[in-house]
């Protein structure tokens, strides 16, 4: 199989490919013609840019992974379970598990100090037209002296999450710190 050989011609003739051979050496007609100047320019753009992304050497936060895992384990269990929430005719809005453990997760996360982990959400009934769930959520906790407060603040703002933003009560929360690290 033959590569493909096409050229990109610049409106003086010569070809963008030659522009790039020769961008450290220089000819005069590269200087005063002003599209190759402008193509050369570009090309030493390029050749820097490219240079001064080869040589980052940033590394992405350590909780990457654990939050690219942790969306991949809540698409798995997408279609896992629904929760009804109220509405005029009983039985026609629902929200699922999954939303609802991502509205926790998003507040938790919100929350300083606080890193949400695995999050699980059950619906445990209805009472006056209100649905009733019950969560397991684990996190990761900044190490403080405060860490009793921080998560009561946590659980006041999680229960307060689900009444606001989704409609529902919490009844039960489990909370679990799972791991504890430096701020």
């Amino acid at each position: 199989m033959a590569l493909d050989q096409t050229t990109h011609d610049l409106p003086c003739g010569r070809a963008l490919e030659d522009v790039w051979d020769r961008l450290d050496a220089v000819t005069e007609h590269d200087l005063t013609c002003p599209h190759c100047s402008t193509a050369r320019g570009s090309l030493l753009a390029l050749r820097d840019a490219t240079r001064e992304l080869a040589a980052d050497e940033t590394q992405p936060p350590l909780d990457l992974t654990g939050r690219i895992m942790a969306a991949v384990r809540a698409d798995v269990r997408r279609h896992r379970g629904m929760v009804p929430l109220s509405a005029p005719e009983p039985g026609t809005l629902e929200v699922s598990e999954q939303a609802v453990a991502a509205v926790l997760r998003f507040t938790a996360d919100e929350t300083d100090g606080i890193r949400a982990r695995r999050c699980r959400v059950l619906t445990s009934g209805i009472t006056d037209g209100q649905t009733l769930i019950e969560a397991e959520l684990s996190v990761a906790a900044a190490y403080r002296d405060d860490l009793a407060e921080v998560l009561a603040r946590l659980r006041d703002r999680l229960t307060a999450a689900c009444t606001s933003a989704i409609g529902v009560q919490l009844v039960r929360l489990d909370l679990r710190v799972d791991d504890l690290y430096d701020r």
